[in-house]
């Protein structure tokens, strides 16, 4: 789920297709395109190996950092007045569907946090948009749970002769986008209502703890993608970890109690927030039909405390996301599903941010992208 409204700044481009959507941010120059990822596909299943530990500097520093066909549209999932008709939690808005209560917030401060983590995913990827070793320039993409819409409207950007589609329970979207970039309204846990073998490539990111059937997701994926097309899923670790001998070693930590409490909160919604972990993915993906799945596992600092340059940029990137984000996190999964009181979620927050707040713990998490492709018919 991410954001229009990337660090670079926002996108000019003509008016979004139907359905028309709230925001319309002023239009400016866009940035140069970013040049397509390397094209060599692997030939077998594979995973990469172990991750390398991540450098980081003794002395403690700041850690803060300032032709879609009219039959398939028609039969798009229509945009109601009922879209707009969000839930209020304390002050932040909140989106849910027929299937899904998204746990959330779909307002301004959430999605300031997601443009910021747009930015540091892409840095993460080598400033690629994807990893999927795509040969040819693709002609229909779709970024599902596109949330406001900053990775489709960047590849509209990168591949202006492509048709980019975006979907999304919530109408968050900028209007102003490139021609090449459609947003609709439509539930992924719902039967899709595009036809068979349509899009050379389908994006997903950050749907943990959205769905309720993964391998029922990536089946329908399959079914959508033409034959030799690109499947990819870039998903978050709950879990912060330290290296550190009294964060790791002990059980009461909040890093622990954090992640804890928040698996055992989709466990009762039915929607898990661990399908980046042990391999669910790829096994899925594999299940699903796909071939030479590959998975990648990032582990990604919380805050400036890495020697790496990059990762000391990532890093920060990555805790000012936290940092905004925190409260979103937790508000409804800890007073909706776990029944806590606003004050008690508010100080759990608030330990939670003092703690990815210190350097001298040096704290990260795993993020996982696997992609895979769909056999050609005579494979």
């Amino acid at each position: 789920m991410s954001s229009p409204r990337s660090p670079e700044g926002p996108r000019r481009g003509s008016p979004a297709k139907s359905p028309s959507l709230p925001r319309s941010p002023e239009p400016t120059e866009p940035p140069a395109a970013p040049a397509a990822p390397a094209a060599p596909a692997p030939t077998a299943e594979a995973q990469v190996p172990p991750m390398a530990e991540i450098p980081f500097e003794d002395e403690s520093g700041d850690s803060g950092v300032e032709g879609y066909d009219d039959d398939a549209a028609s039969s798009t999932a229509s945009l109601s007045e009922s879209i707009y008709d969000y839930r209020q939690i304390h002050g932040r808005t909140f989106q849910h569907s027929k299937t899904t209560e998204y746990w959330g917030p779909n307002d301004d401060r959430q999605n300031n946090g997601l443009d910021i983590s747009h930015h540091f995913i892409t840095m993460l990827l080598g400033d690629q948009l994807y990893e999927a070793p795509i040969k040819e320039p693709p002609t229909r993409v779709m970024d599902v749970g596109t949330g406001t819409g900053i990775w489709a409207i960047d590849m509209a950007d990168m591949f202006p002769s492509a048709e980019i589609i975006g979907t999304d329970i919530s109408p968050i979207q900028p209007t102003w986008v490139p021609p090449n970039c459609i947003f609709h309204i439509e539930d992924a846990q719902l039967e899709w209502t595009y036809p068979p073998e349509h899009f050379d490539f389908i994006h997903i990111r950050a749907l943990y703890g959205s769905i309720s059937d993964w391998s029922e997701l990536y089946k329908q994926a399959f079914t959508t993608m033409k034959p030799g097309g690109w499947i990819e899923d870039f998903e978050f670790n709950i879990t912060l970890m330290s290296d550190v001998p009294e964060v790791r070693d002990d059980p009461k930590h909040i890093f622990k109690r954090w992640s804890e409490v928040f698996t055992e909160a989709g466990e009762r919604m039915g929607r898990t927030l661990l399908i980046g972990t042990g391999g669910q993915m790829r096994k899925l993906m594999q299940e699903a039909g796909f071939i030479n799945v590959v998975e990648k596992n990032y582990k990604v600092p919380s805050g400036k405390w890495s020697s790496d340059p990059v990762l000391k940029e990532i890093g920060a990137y990555n805790l000012a996301f936290l940092d905004e984000s925190l409260e979103g996190f937790a508000l409804f999964m800890l007073k909706e599903i776990m029944d806590w009181d606003y004050i008690e979620v508010q100080v759990f927050v608030s330990e939670m941010r003092k703690a990815i707040n210190n350097p001298k713990i040096r704290p990260y998490y795993i993020l996982t992208n696997v992609f895979a492709r769909k056999p050609e018919a005579w494979e």
